[in-house]
């Protein structure tokens, strides 16, 4: 377990700002505290919840590997510190500069500060290097939400205990429902930057942590304390915030974005519409990824080299690659598996391939073919959901390792922003 407490020291923006994010970081804390040490994939009954989980997660590929036994002891610790936390929303927080309300979710551009020439003008941009001084209380909030909702549905999945789903549904109503602290499914002013802009399109990836919440929404369904009114409240929610990003200009503008913010609003728009039971925008995210994203982004050997240009070239091209693959993979239907997809017999770029060009430095970062990030070097790499999905896709006892030998929970701010699946095993059907 690794804690960066200066990843954390963002909240000079508003003295409530400071409160809230306090009490974010003392939650965070004391759940990590409390911790000890693909389409052809399928969900069983198993044995009763108090020998182990009470469904598998097994593939033909991994013969002698349970996700859910494997995952149990974690997501139970997990879960059980979640149910000490209170549902706490965006409206506990408040950014003074931002031109939106009390239920818009803000925050500001990472890489923008002041001008040293001109410090009550526009930002200047600092690629790389994330300003302190920024707002982010709403960010963390959304991750701290994610991070307790998806710990409590992932305990409900595998083992039926309501106090779990309980819990669960307490956080997403007061999210999506509750008029008094849920969130507007819109981000209007994400990303702004002094000066410049009161929001932009690429905020829209400021709610990729939002991906494994949806998922935890469908994990939960059935519960006798998620009512059918939980249910439709909280996919009515996604199907709203999904309807802004196919429609407004921020969204249609992050959707083009041909680095990991394109694979961000798909792998959004697909776990989103996975809960609306919304074909037409899954099948219209299948052809995204492999008519788009894999041939625009990846390189022959399976590297990203958008990524591998900016100054945190290993650390963006694990994000991407954690995204690509966990999109992969809830796209996959038992007639396709979008982990093994690749574009031709003679391209073999595709999911595998570009696991396969990032795997032997997650096992060994010596071996890394780039040049170092400018931040963040010894942060990564972490439990990353790449080497699962694609081990459980081809079978490769190497990635599983790798997968299990490293951190799952690392509390480091940037790992956490940069960590979109939390929970695997509800990315499993």
């Amino acid at each position: 377990m690794r804690f960066c407490s200066s990843s954390f020291g963002f909240f000079a923006a508003s003295v409530v700002a400071a409160s809230v994010a306090a009490s974010v970081i003392a939650a965070s804390v004391a759940a990590a505290a409390s911790l000890a040490g693909s389409s052809d994939c399928r969900a069983s009954k198993g044995v009763p919840a108090a020998a182990g989980p009470v469904v598998s997660i097994t593939s033909p590929a991994l013969p002698g590997f349970d996700l859910a036994k494997h995952e149990y002891a974690r997501v139970i610790r997990l879960a059980d510190a979640a149910l000490k936390a209170a549902p706490m929303t965006i409206v506990s927080a408040v950014n003074p500069r931002s031109a939106g309300g009390a239920h818009d979710f803000s925050s500001e551009g990472d890489y923008w500060w002041p001008d040293p020439d001109n410090p009550d003008g526009p930002y200047i941009q600092r690629d790389g290097m994330s300003n302190p001084g920024n707002f982010v209380a709403h960010r963390l909030l959304l991750m701290e939400f994610s991070r307790n909702v998806c710990a409590l549905a992932a305990a409900y999945k595998l083992t039926r205990d309501e106090r779990y789903a309980t819990a669960a549904a307490a956080h997403l109503r007061a999210w999506f429902i509750a008029p008094g602290t849920r969130m507007n499914p819109s981000l209007l002013y994400s990303q702004a930057i002094k000066g410049r802009f009161t929001g932009r399109g690429i905020g829209v990836i400021d709610t990729l942590h939002l991906s494994e919440v949806a998922l935890a929404a469908v994990a939960v369904r059935g519960a006798k304390s998620y009512a059918p009114s939980d249910d439709a409240g909280v996919t009515g929610w996604f199907r709203d915030y999904l309807r802004w990003m196919r429609t407004h200009k921020y969204g249609i503008d992050e959707s083009k974005a041909e680095n990991n913010h394109g694979s961000c609003w798909t792998l959004q728009a697909a776990c989103f519409a996975r809960l609306a039971g919304d074909e037409a925008v899954l099948n219209e995210c299948r052809d995204r990824l492999t008519k788009i994203h894999i041939p625009a982004q990846m390189a022959a050997d399976g590297g990203f080299p958008r990524e591998l240009r900016r100054t945190k070239p290993y650390g963006y091209s694990i994000f991407n690659l954690d995204v690509m693959t966990a999109l992969a993979q809830v796209l996959s239907t038992k007639d396709t598996n979008y982990m093994t997809w690749k574009i031709s017999a003679t391209d073999d770029r595709g999911m595998l391939k570009a696991v396969s060009f990032l795997a032997p430095s997650l096992a060994d970062k010596s071996k890394w073919p780039g040049k170092r990030d400018v931040m963040h070097w010894d942060d990564w790499p972490v439990r990353q959901p790449a080497l699962l999905f694609g081990a459980m896709a081809n079978g490769d006892s190497d990635w599983l390792a790798t997968w299990k030998k490293l951190d799952p929970d690392c509390m480091v701010g940037e790992v956490q922003r940069n960590f979109p699946v939390r929970q695997p095993v509800l990315w499993y059907y």
